[in-house]
């Protein structure tokens, strides 16, 4: 399958008076076309860093310092103003975490949907834009007569409905959606992604899912990256990674929610904090929460190596759910 994106060593950086913080590491991954790419971990881990440096959306202090973005073999970094212009929206469009904070509370839904259309040359006239947006509107399953209310008119799941219509309404080949379901409800959450997984068999667009909840990714994307303090962990199949996590973070992440099946288990979480990206330990950066560590991990940081199972994992003894060592030491986290 063709690789619609390709992220190559990318590193980016916040500069500060007392020097540069590495936010995002030597991090690399692909998108194929017309497929969900993942990205997983907690506050901070830089998924939403490395969102906003496709979209080359960042500023001071923040910098791009290193590798490449190949949007289909054309590298982002180097684009002009007028390339990036073209490519933002019409290419590469973005679902925010907020979707009132995306939208202009002062003008209507119909003017916003105007205004996209109008700054890419889309429509030829005001009455081609309303039949457009009118159009968007039923594909995300709101009323058209609502298209000349306010956001505030809306509620929380439609004004994001209306965020991923806004998104769609170039047709571009790549979504990245940052947190789209933060503070939604359940039934509401799934409601959103089914509708983005339909559109995305309609469309044939490629998606790069972003969220800190691993057990809503794996029913949504293909493949997963999980990161931890700027890395990325663990690269694998969405259908396996939490029934055969390789690293003990990704471990973790699978064991922070409860099954909906079985007995009643007391909850584990991942104990310490994450590490302070202004004072980075020698070795692994998860060693001193890990239950698996030993000193080779507390002095040589491990790399994202390719495993017999075809998954990438940043480990110097990744995991075997299926060995009795390893189930020993999980009994005792």
């Amino acid at each position: 399958m063709k690789n619609l994106l390709e992220v190559k060593n990318l590193c980016v950086d916040y500069i500060t008076f007392t020097g540069a913080i590495r936010a995002v590491d030597d991090v690399s991954f692909c998108i194929p076309e017309n497929s969900i790419f993942g990205l997983a971990g907690e506050s901070g881990c830089g998924k939403s860093t490395i969102a906003y440096a496709m979209m080359r959306l960042h500023r001071p202090p923040a910098i791009i310092s290193g590798g490449n973005i190949l949007f289909e073999g054309k590298d982002v970094i180097d684009f002009s103003d007028e390339e990036l212009r073209k490519f933002r929206w019409k290419d590469t469009s973005m679902v925010f975490q907020s979707a009132m904070n995306c939208l202009n509370p002062v003008k209507t839904i119909e003017y916003q949907f105007w205004d996209i259309f109008q700054a890419h040359n889309a429509v030829s006239s005001r009455e081609e834009s309303i039949e457009k947006s009118q159009e968007l509107l039923r594909i995300v399953d709101i009323p058209i007569e609502r298209l000349f209310d306010y956001p505030h008119q809306f509620s929380g799941g439609m004004r994001q409905r209306v965020v991923i219509a806004m998104a769609l309404a170039l047709k571009p080949k790549l979504l990245i959606m940052d947190e789209p379901t933060t503070a939604l409800d359940v039934v509401v959450q799934r409601e959103i992604l089914q509708k983005v997984y339909d559109l995305k068999e309609l469309f044939g667009f490629s998606v790069l899912f972003i969220t800190h909840d691993l057990s809503l990714m794996v029913e949504f994307c293909d493949q997963i990256g999980v990161m931890y303090s700027g890395k990325l962990v663990e690269v694998a199949n969405a259908k396996t990674i939490l029934r055969e996590p390789k690293h003990p973070y990704t471990y973790g992440l699978g064991n922070s929610f409860p099954t909906l099946r079985g007995e009643m288990q007391e909850m584990k979480g991942i104990p310490g904090t994450p590490v302070d990206l202004s004072n980075l330990p020698n070795g692994c950066r998860f060693a001193e929460r890990c239950f698996k560590s030993s000193e080779l991990c507390k002095k040589q940081e491990p790399a994202l190596k390719q495993q017999q199972d075809n998954t990438f994992t940043a480990c110097h003894m990744p995991m075997n759910t299926s060995s009795e060592e390893d189930h020993k030491e999980v009994a005792h986290v």
